[in-house]
This record gives C-alpha cells, sequence and structure tokens, in this order.
C-alpha cells in the first residue's frame, strides 16, 4: 500500500503538470482529459470540460504525485486543492481503511467499481483531510 500526494488545479492543470515534470526532470506525463472518459449516458459532459485534466501522474524521487484540474462547477479554493490517495492491491484493507475514516466526515463517493479500477472511493474526514481510494492492479 501507498499514499501518494493529489493536487487539483483550477483549469491549469496541463500547464501545471508539465511544469512540474521539467523541472524534476521526469517523464513527459500522460494525460487524460474528462474528454477521454467513455460517455455516460446519464451525464453530458458540458464542452468546456472536455479538454481539463482529470488525472495525470509524475513520479519525483520515487514518489508518485498526481494531478487534476477541478470539474466546473466544483468547488476550487486554493489552500484545499491537496488530498491523499490510498492505492492499494488490497480491497478489503482499502474498504478498512475507508470506513475508519468516514467516522465523523463526509463521503463524497461510496467505494465503488468505476471505469479505471475496481474500487475507488472520496472521502473528507473529520480533520477535513481529503482522500481518495483506489484498487492497483
Amino acid at each position: 500500500m501507498a499514499i501518494h500526494v493529489y493536487l487539483n488545479f483550477n483549469g491549469n492543470c496541463r500547464e501545471a503538470v508539465e511544469f512540474y515534470a521539467e523541472a524534476f526532470g521526469t517523464e513527459k506525463p500522460q494525460i487524460m482529459t474528462f474528454g477521454d472518459a467513455p460517455p455516460n449516458p446519464e451525464f453530458t459532459l458540458p464542452e468546456e470540460a472536455k479538454h481539463l485534466v482529470m488525472h495525470a501522474r509524475i513520479t519525483v524521487n520515487g514518489s508518485d504525485v498526481m494531478f487534476s484540474d477541478v470539474f466546473p462547477g466544483m468547488p476550487f479554493t486554493v489552500g484545499n486543492n491537496i488530498s491523499l490517495s490510498v492505492m492499494s492491491k488490497n480491497i478489503d484493507e482499502m474498504k478498512t481503511y475507508f470506513n475508519k475514516l468516514k467516522e465523523g466526515g463526509k463521503v463524497v463517493m461510496e467505494l465503488q467499481e468505476t471505469f479505471w479500477s475496481k474500487c475507488y472511493g472520496q472521502l473528507t474526514d473529520k480533520f477535513g483531510i481529503q482522500w481518495q481510494f483506489n484498487h492497483e492492479e
């Protein structure tokens, strides 16, 4: 299991991740946009969201740093744009941690299967720390 830093940006994520990749001399980041995601018939993706970064990652001295733009209309506050991402191959372990951290906190997205993960969820703990849980194969 690993915990990674996840940085959120307000429409300038691509610029930021490319800047950090160059600054730290990493490989060119692979960038997935919201427009790259499979279409959802229950939700029409706004045109202004299609080019925004849904996910990017670089490795800096052995540590993964992940990046995303906030979705249009979602709140963005400088200083609160960092979350911790728990990456694990053990779904039961993820469920245990998720259930403990959600006590007194707020679940943003229950653990569930997504198109990129067998098990993914988000919550804000009782101390205001944002957490993401992602099963990695």
